[in-house]
């Protein structure tokens, strides 16, 4: 492996003080890095995707893993600088994108077999995560750092207080392994939130059939009135609940919290149903 300089030698030289403006918090502890790293192994062969590197700290991590290549993107020019001087210590291997991930499609960078590792920046993590589930299948894996309260609605089951939309449309497509926290003190700045590290994996085929669009809309109607029964915040969706209920064989009683991520399924299945109806009604 070349020899590199301290993480803190190239915030110091680059002049890396976090932005809060763009979610930044730098983990500098490389046991922890290291660990992450591991996390997501075996990496051998894999090509990497990471977003928002930083000063590059896990990003070092995952080549001395064994990843074939690492593509890193990164929106902050400060960081991109301190990124090609590790690219230059790395030929062929790292591969620096200056942009917005928000922007771009990963799996579009890379040739499989893929994967996302990243210590995600907070404000757009959630953002980030739903961009990418359309197409999960694309990746072996996602090795991600959330907010704890994050990762525990992306696990949550029914009828707990983290359950919710990201709970339903996550688990409808992958299944999601808790693997360890971060506490605030391991990050420059500290954050006021522990972090926590999961590992995404997508499904073989969606847990329930159903149209992702429909699943996207009950699930708003649902959880955008939580505490109200169905009968009444799926009103939202512009059409009489009654039909779609019926037809998902839900009780009109029931609330968003205590229906499983099949029975949501069955829920969009019911509105693609009851639409189709209204519009062969409507005519031409």
């Amino acid at each position: 492996m070349p020899e590199l300089p301290p993480l803190r030698e190239v915030i110091r030289r680059h002049g890396l003080a976090a932005r809060r403006s763009l979610g930044q918090n730098f983990l500098l502890d490389l046991n922890l890095i290291a660990r992450i790293a591991r996390a997501a192994a075996p990496l051998e062969g894999v090509n990497v995707v990471e977003i928002g590197p930083g000063p590059g700290g896990l990003t070092r991590a995952l080549l001395e893993q064994g990843a074939a290549t690492v593509t890193a993107i990164e929106r902050d020019e400060r960081c991109v600088a301190a990124l090609q001087e590790l690219a230059a210590a790395y030929p062929l291997r790292l591969t620096v994108v200056s942009a917005d991930a928000l922007e771009l499609d990963p799996a579009s960078l890379v040739p499989a077999p893929r994967e996302i590792v990243a210590n995600l920046p907070y404000n757009i993590a959630t953002a980030l995560l739903l961009r990418w589930l359309p197409g999960i299948g694309s990746y072996g894996s996602l090795t991600l750092m959330f907010q704890k309260e994050v990762a525990e609605r992306l696990r949550a089951a029914p009828g707990s207080k983290d359950y919710g939309r990201l709970s339903v449309l996550v688990q409808w497509l992958a299944e999601v392994r808790r693997l360890f926290d971060v506490p605030a003190k391991a990050f420059v700045p500290a954050p006021k939130v522990t972090s926590t590290l999961v590992r995404i994996e997508a499904r073989p085929k969606p847990l329930a059939p159903c149209r992702r669009e429909d699943l996207e809309r009950v699930t708003a109607a649902a959880f955008g009135q939580r505490r109200k029964m169905l009968r009444q915040s799926l009103r939202s969706l512009g059409l009489a609940p009654e039909p779609i209920l019926a037809a998902a064989g839900v009780a009109a009683t029931a609330r968003a919290e205590e229906l499983s991520v099949r029975e949501f399924c069955a829920l969009a299945r019911g509105l693609e149903k009851t639409q189709a109806l209204r519009e062969s009604a409507d005519g031409p």
